[in-house]
């Protein structure tokens, strides 16, 4: 459970600016220091912020292919549709031509999701108003069913990167909230919602690093399969959360976002398994990477903190190479976050701030 609802609101704003570098951007300081008593606030305020940035600089167009019946021609005829009409004594071309249209699909999401913010009760007035002035620029866009939006299939290009951002946002809202309330607390919605949520963790911890910390490497690495005989066929990808590196020294880092960071049989919490057997695989193979160099190799499974009363902070030796157990509390100052993130790498490559 998560009590304070505003500061985590807050630090889930940050963990937003972090996965989306966008939102370091000036343009948006206003919405860093404001405060946010509903998650559908904050969502409604980054996307009328950004979509009215985007009209700025105008929407994305594509070409679309239309049919129209016109008195000239354009673009081609297609003549089985023409000689109906000249048939039927209609002075007309059907032409076919292709059109730079706004009525493409990330402008459709666009739409689709600022009508679900404005028939939301708990997003507040002045959101709505912003909102609602921008859906004049969208008059010539369709609006999609959610259900239908296949955001796995989603593509950008370089006219269009600016949306990056604004789509994923847009994810956040149509796909359900990354909250929800219940008796006047938070809690982590459906499991769906948790993977969703669960990616955002992972992306802000990777980011925090890599920015805070160029002296260490910083990667999402692969780690290769140690096998005796060197066939690998069918084996699946390790594909690591948070990989950081100097010189000898690795720390893997795996980032859990559960609602639940034990599991229970017959009244005894123990680690998910799963998570343990993940992080000791990787730290092996990657160990054995090296060789006969001299090295450390670790682990570490990260768990945002929830309210339960037993909460993992385990250190392990196992092999050969240190697996720990740790929770990072979100429903902390930001400042504190940031403590705690640099606490675990300042002490395990040994760096002086």
């Amino acid at each position: 459970m998560m009590k304070d609802k505003s500061i985590l609101i807050n630090n889930i704003y940050h963990m937003l600016a972090y996965a989306f570098q966008t939102l370091n951007q000036e343009k948006y300081e206003d919405l860093a220091v404001e405060s946010f008593d509903e998650m559908y606030d904050l969502l409604a305020a980054i996307l009328a912020k950004g979509i009215g940035l985007q009209l700025k600089q105008g929407l994305y167009r594509e070409y679309i292919n239309r049919q129209e019946e016109l008195p000239v021609m354009r673009g081609k005829i297609n003549m089985s549709r023409t000689i109906k009409n000249r048939l039927a004594h209609k002075r007309v071309l059907t032409c076919e031509f292709d059109e730079l249209s706004e009525n493409n699909l990330y402008n459709q999401i666009l739409k689709t999701t600022i009508m679900l913010l404005l028939r939301n009760a708990k997003v507040k007035t002045k959101y709505k108003d912003d909102l609602k002035k921008e859906m004049l620029f969208l008059a010539n866009v369709d609006v999609l069913d959610p259900v239908s939006i296949k955001w796995s299939a989603i593509r950008f290009q370089r006219n269009n990167q600016t949306y990056r951002m604004l789509i994923s946002i847009c994810q956040l809202i149509v796909e359900g909230m990354l909250i929800t309330t219940d008796a006047g607390e938070y809690r982590l919605a459906s499991f769906a919602d948790e993977q969703r949520m669960c990616r955002l963790y992972e992306k802000f911890i990777l980011e925090y690093y890599s920015r805070h910390y160029p002296e260490l490497s910083v990667s999402a690495a692969q780690i290769s399969w140690d096998v005796d005989d060197g066939i690998r066929t069918m084996l699946p990808v390790m594909q690591s959360d948070i990989h950081l590196q100097k010189g000898n020294t690795v720390l893997i880092i795996d980032a859990k976002y559960y609602s639940h960071t034990t599991q229970t049989h017959f009244d005894k919490h123990t680690l998910h398994s799963n998570n343990m057997y993940q992080i000791f695989t990787y730290v092996k193979n990657r160990d054995y990477e090296f060789g006969d160099m001299e090295h450390k190799v670790s682990g570490m499974l990260l768990y945002a903190k929830t309210e339960e009363e037993i909460q993992p902070n385990n250190v392990y030796q196992m092999h050969g190479n240190q697996i720990s157990v740790r929770t990072l509390d979100l429903n902390l100052p930001f400042t504190e976050i940031a403590g705690q993130l640099n606490s675990i790498v300042e002490l395990h490559f040994d760096l002086v701030r």
